[in-house]
């Protein structure tokens, strides 16, 4: 079994959180950005970290350039320990939000060319990097089906754990894992029917081949 871990972005529903669960997926992506099909509200996603408790998985709140008091206020309220910052927050911004809480903070890097990789040394405060593909100015800051040249991370020397995303789904994967060893993938639209609509079967099918 592969030791790489898997994250399934976007849920919202019990039912999606349980399969993961079954499928030892390791965290799951609560999305608190209003523009996103897969936007969560506090109580809805209160309700899935009580079920989580229970449970092996890990949830991680996704926040895009939310105001700082704000999400101070969110995270007392949920206990989120992992949150993934996917906008244009700066090391500032990390260093003031884990002054204030016990947090694990990873933090997207939208990918176009190589140049893009050396975003990496302004976050020292970051404990985790999430490398997606750079969207367009009328796109969502992620969960937009699109991937990156995944060869730009090919022999890079990251210091860090860093995950992978941007339309990664099973037909892809294999060709991402013979070439890249991530700590972790991301993964959002390529387990869905539509923006926003997990599929059971979708989920499956990519655990069991990252897994093997």
């Amino acid at each position: 079994m592969s030791n790489i871990k898997i994250k399934i972005c976007g849920i919202k529903t019990s039912t999606i959180l349980d399969y993961c669960n079954k499928l030892n997926v390791d965290y799951f992506g609560l999305v608190f950005y209003q523009k996103s099909p897969r936007n969560i509200n506090i109580k809805e996603a209160c309700n899935l970290i009580n079920l989580q408790k229970k449970k092996n998985i890990n949830p991680v709140g996704v926040f895009v350039n939310h105001n700082l008091n704000e999400l101070n206020e969110l995270i007392k309220i949920t206990n989120l320990k992992y949150i993934q910052l996917h906008g244009n927050e700066n090391n500032d911004y990390i260093k003031k939000l884990k002054e204030k809480n016990n947090l694990i903070i990873l933090k997207s890097i939208s990918i176009h060319n190589e140049n893009d990789l050396h975003q990496i040394r302004l976050f020292t405060q970051a404990d985790l990097f999430l490398f997606d593909y750079k969207p367009k100015k009328n796109e969502l800051p992620g969960g937009n089906a699109k991937s990156f040249d995944w060869s730009l991370l090919k022999d890079q020397n990251i210091t860090k754990p860093w995950f992978i995303s941007g339309g990664i789904n099973k037909n892809n994967v294999n060709k991402l894992l013979e070439n890249l060893t991530p700590y972790g993938i991301d993964i959002s639209s390529g387990v869905e029917d539509n923006p926003g609509i997990k599929n059971i079967n979708k989920i499956k099918d990519i655990v069991g081949l990252i897994n093997g």
